[in-house]
């Protein structure tokens, strides 16, 4: 059951009078409602409300069926197809209009911008909608003279009146405070004046909860679209429970409401954890395993400095062939000195770069920058053959396949970086000829460096590469990063160790 529901049940049971237990010595609700009555015969006495004609009282008759008699002309009816639900023997049904005095705001061509005028001693507050809303009789700069204000009385609000919202965020009641100036609303209000004030809060605790059943069956979704046309509004049916059960009532849902509201700020907690719970829980891993911390150490693996030494052999070989430039097989080395801080030496430079270092290593590791152990190619022109485009829609396989006659080869097996986008920094396999799409890069990797481990540590980066750029509106991978980035090289042997335990570790996850 979500938080919603639960607000609801707590509702239905409060006005049904199931949430508290009556109390036989508590005055019964026909008193309530008799003095009700007396003061709404006073006010029309001293004619500052007009005589209502529907005016009715509603009772049970020895049959214990409901009956409503009409006052003005004395006709008596059942009304026991209205009656939505039992209610205990203390209680009394009421139709809204007996409460109070109900008023929407004047149409749009009775109050404009145009008649607006600043604020002065003279001049009258036009409540808003923000008013009711936002819980604040101080907001908003409309003012109308006296004059106007003479010829609007009949939209007249005064401290202790409820405003409601009666357009856009629909329903929201807000009761006007002491020391709020007199004033009138607006097109996009209405005022409820009640007869007695010491029901206001049981008031406003149905009212809200009969616009919101209201909304659901005039409407598919929960928010409250219009409010119900006026004579409907007042002739709605409403259970009073005597006034000292009003304040049980109230004060126990209160408590409830805000156990869940707790919960529901749990429940939201919890399902935000749940949401990212794997995607956390394989960072975490990638992080352990960049770092030496997933798998132990092996004493019989040869440690990363042969594996670097290898590396370098590798490219002065490639250098010989031609298939290497000599300028590329200058590169760092990085080494921790006796005063227990980190160099870098390039060439007959070293420099400290102990401020560069992320974290510690295993003593079998090293830290190397990337370019070290692979590099980003942009392929080797070609044309005259029609081949396939290669774009992040051909590698999901996704749309129609486009073939050109030129553009920038890449021959099979060799891997591809996606360098601008969102997904940024995904690698994929190129199995079959064609030509390279301009958001890709070919990933060179040393032969000595298992592949499976480099896309493990890419992706531990992804959003480190893909953030890089500030106020990018499209992410790339930024490839000077990308080729200075220092990182932890592991062992081959560890390297393997490392990328077996991360995809079991995965697999398990996305079981959860």
């Amino acid at each position: 059951m979500t938080a919603e529901d639960l607000r609801k049940s707590i509702l239905q049971q409060a006005i049904q009078g199931k949430l508290v237990p009556q109390d036989p010595n508590d005055e019964p609700a026909a008193v309530l409602l008799e003095r009700i009555r007396e003061e709404k015969a006073r006010l029309i006495k001293e004619k500052k409300i007009k005589k209502d004609k529907n005016e009715s009282i509603i009772f049970r008759g020895d049959d214990n069926s409901y009956y409503e008699k009409i006052l003005t002309t004395g006709e008596v009816k059942c009304i026991d197809d209205e009656i939505p639900f039992e209610i205990p023997e203390s209680w009394e049904w009421v139709r809204l209009n007996e409460l109070g005095i109900y008023r929407k705001g004047p149409f749009g061509s009775s109050l404009t911008k145009f008649m607006f005028v600043p604020k002065s001693a003279t001049t009258i507050k036009v409540y808003e909608q923000k008013n009711a809303i936002q819980k604040d009789y101080t907001l908003g700069e409309y003012y109308i003279t006296q004059e106007k204000f003479q010829s609007m009385l009949s939209f007249i609000v005064k401290p202790l009146d409820i405003i409601v919202s009666c357009a856009g965020t629909i329903g929201e009641s807000y009761v006007l405070p002491e020391d709020a100036p007199i004033g009138i609303i607006n097109q996009a209000l209405m005022r409820i004046s009640l007869f007695k004030m010491d029901i206001c809060d049981y008031y406003l605790l149905y009212f809200d909860y009969i616009l919101k059943r209201q909304a659901q069956l005039l409407s598919s979704g929960s928010a409250i679209k219009n409010i119900p046309p006026f004579e409907i509004l007042k002739n709605m049916l409403m259970p009073i429970p005597p006034l000292a059960e009003q304040k049980r009532i109230l004060g126990r849902t209160d408590e409830i409401i805000n156990a869940i509201s707790k919960y529901e700020l749990l429940k939201e907690t919890l399902d935000k954890l749940d949401t990212n719970l794997q995607p956390q829980l394989k960072k975490s891993i990638l992080q352990y395993a960049i770092q030496g911390k997933l798998v132990e150490q092996c004493d019989t693996d040869e440690p990363a400095t042969e594996l670097l030494k290898r590396i370098h052999e590798e490219k002065l070989n490639l250098v010989k062939q031609g298939k290497l430039k000599k300028k590329d097989v200058s590169e760092s080395t990085i080494f921790r000195s006796d005063d227990n801080r980190y160099y870098e030496k390039v060439g007959s430079i070293v420099n400290d770069i102990t401020d560069e270092i992320p974290y510690e290593l295993p003593e079998t590791w090293s830290f190397v920058r990337l370019s070290s152990i692979c590099c980003l190619d942009d392929g080797i022109k070609h044309s005259g053959e029609k081949l396939p485009y290669m774009d992040a829609k051909f590698h999901r396989g996704k749309g129609d396949i486009t073939y050109l006659t030129q553009g920038k080869i890449v021959e099979p097996p060799c891997k591809v970086i996606l360098v601008d986008g969102e997904n940024s920094g995904e690698i994929f396999n190129i199995t079959e000829r064609g030509y390279l799409g301009s958001t890709f890069k070919i990933l060179r990797i040393a032969n000595c460096i298992s592949e499976e481990w480099l896309h493990l540590l890419l992706d531990a980066y992804r959003d480190v590469f893909k953030n890089s750029k500030v106020g990018a509106a499209i992410p790339h991978l930024n490839k000077n990063l990308f080729r200075n980035l220092i990182i932890g090289l592991p062992p081959y042997e560890e390297q393997i160790r490392i990328t077996e335990k991360v995809l079991a570790l995965q697999k398990g996850i996305e079981g959860l």
